[in-house]
């Protein structure tokens, strides 16, 4: 019997798994801007650094990093300082930290070259800020801020000033008088209640303040629940309150309840509540001389009131506080009413500068929420994305006449006129889509007629959009053809300044 070999099956090797593709994907917390957002910033940031200049204001450009220690707001107390902040360590081992504002990085240059500076110290500054917290709608990690802040005065009415700066502010921004207010309050009138309710331990006080800064959210009753036992939530969550007795309730809510048609007459009720104490006092007086100098820089009572609810966040602040209220109806991209409360704020904080120094340097200041309002200005449909223009669009109809095209081009950029060519591989009807999608003012057709002519063809995308929304028979609009014209080539920058200047006057 003859056996044959036997046959072995060639051993295959596993194909290497592919490597996976990341999903695209942006951190939460962090948000893309195209022209339209990036547009309204600038605009906003523009108009708001003009109105800081005009008061005499010097501009300040500090690092995005600081060295943790130097921030010392958000930091706990553990090895990595990564709560509040996003932070890294050095090769040196020292750790450091984006900025969470604009604030403490210029405690630090004030500190560092108080000896060099002018006295008082004004400076504004803008650009991002970072803040490793939980986001949310209208809550990121990262966003644009616009400070102004005086270093070296204790007069309230820097604090006025700088109230008085930030309604011209808001007005330039593109708010209207009716559209968003400051509040203004102090930390010694807070103080001040607090003696008056008996409050005397750190961990009551964080309590009442708490309580206080949810006022508008929860109303009195459940202000007055937090300041006493607690409160219970309509999810089930029970939060523990401060413990305050039914006097100390009614002293608060006394205090918060303060309304008025006039600064003036808030002070005065503000004084029979809080004005046996030596806080509320002090307090009190500060505010008279605010409200005297606002009066003086010509602030109505409608653009900046009295109102004994605010209270800052962060704990830095030693006087006065102030917040810019958005009072515009607001909407989200489903029609649903949306609260931003809340575009901007500030205050007086007289031991920032100590931290380095050890030696009080009085200061006050105001930052406007840049990211903040111009999502504001969207929602209530301020910020409009026609605003952004695109540039002029040349159509490629043919690749032998490249270069004709090109000219076009750089004339039109050499006359300040921002312009590309085509360089898809599309046909005619979808050059003229994407003209349309980026909002080109007009289109410059060469083709080969036109070529040999000496002339141009241009068509005013403005127009064609504007009169599309009135044409509703496609034949007339082929008939009619809106806003194109056949010029002399040599007539091609002219007409196109007229294009745009017609676009500016409406």
């Amino acid at each position: 019997m003859t056996t044959t070999p036997e046959t072995k099956t060639p051993e295959t090797t596993a194909p290497e798994p592919a490597t996976p593709r990341p999903e695209a994907r942006a951190p939460r917390g962090f948000a893309d801007r195209r022209a339209a957002d990036l547009a309204l910033e600038r605009h906003i940031v523009d108009k708001v650094s003009a109105v800081y200049e005009r008061w005499g204001f010097e501009a300040l450009a500090t690092p995005a990093f600081e060295y943790a220690d130097a921030l010392g707001k958000f930091l706990p107390d553990a090895d990595r300082p990564n709560e509040g902040v996003f932070a890294l360590a050095d090769d040196d081992e020292q750790w450091m930290a984006l900025r969470y504002d604009l604030t403490a990085p210029l405690a630090r240059f004030a500190a560092q070259n108080w000896e060099t500076l002018p006295k008082p110290f004004r400076r504004y500054a803008f650009g991002p800020v970072w803040r490793n917290e939980k986001p949310g709608p209208g809550r990121f990690r990262e966003f644009i801020q616009c400070d102004a802040d005086t270093v070296g005065s204790a007069r309230p009415e820097a604090d006025a000033e700088i109230i008085a700066m930030a309604a011209e502010g808001l007005r330039a921004a593109g708010l209207g008088a009716d559209q968003a207010v400051l509040r203004i309050a102090s930390r010694k009138l807070v103080n001040g209640v607090l003696e008056a309710a008996g409050v005397t331990s750190a961990a009551q006080t964080l309590s009442v303040l708490r309580a206080i800064d949810k006022l508008d959210r929860l109303g009195p009753e459940g202000v007055s629940a937090l300041l006493g036992e607690g409160r219970l939530d309509d999810s089930g969550d029970f939060t523990k309150g401060a413990g305050l007795t039914r006097s100390g309730i009614d002293a608060v809510l006394s205090y918060l309840a303060v309304t008025a048609d006039s600064r003036t007459a808030v002070l005065d009720a503000l004084d029979g509540i809080i004005g046996s104490t030596r806080a509320g006092a002090e307090g009190l007086a500060d505010l008279a001389r605010i409200t005297e100098a606002l009066k003086a820089l010509g602030v109505g009572e409608t653009a900046a009131v009295i109102d004994p609810s605010v209270v800052r966040g962060l704990e830095y602040y030693t006087g006065a506080v102030f917040e810019a209220e958005l009072l515009l109806v607001t909407t989200d991209e489903k029609g649903r009413a949306v609260r931003f409360g809340s575009i901007g704020g500030g205050g007086r904080y007289d031991d920032l500068v100590a931290r380095f120094t050890g030696e009080t340097v009085p200061a006050t200041g105001f930052s406007f929420g840049v990211s903040r309002l111009g999502a504001a200005l969207r929602a209530a449909g301020l910020g409009d994305q026609s605003a952004v223009r695109g540039p002029v669009v040349v159509i490629a109809f043919d690749q032998g006449d490249m270069a004709h095209y090109f000219a076009a081009a750089s004339e039109l950029r050499s006359h300040g006129i921002a312009a590309e060519v085509y360089l898809g591989q599309a046909g005619m009807k979808a050059q003229m889509k994407y003209a349309d999608r980026r909002r080109a003012p007009a289109a410059i057709m060469l083709g080969g007629d036109e070529i040999a002519s000496g002339r141009v063809t241009i068509k005013d995308l403005d127009l064609g959009r504007a009169l599309s929304a009135k044409v509703a028979d496609n034949q007339t609009w082929k008939d009619e053809r809106p806003g194109q014209i056949s010029v002399p080539r040599d007539q091609m920058i002219a007409e196109v300044r007229r294009i745009l200047s017609a676009a500016q006057a409406d």
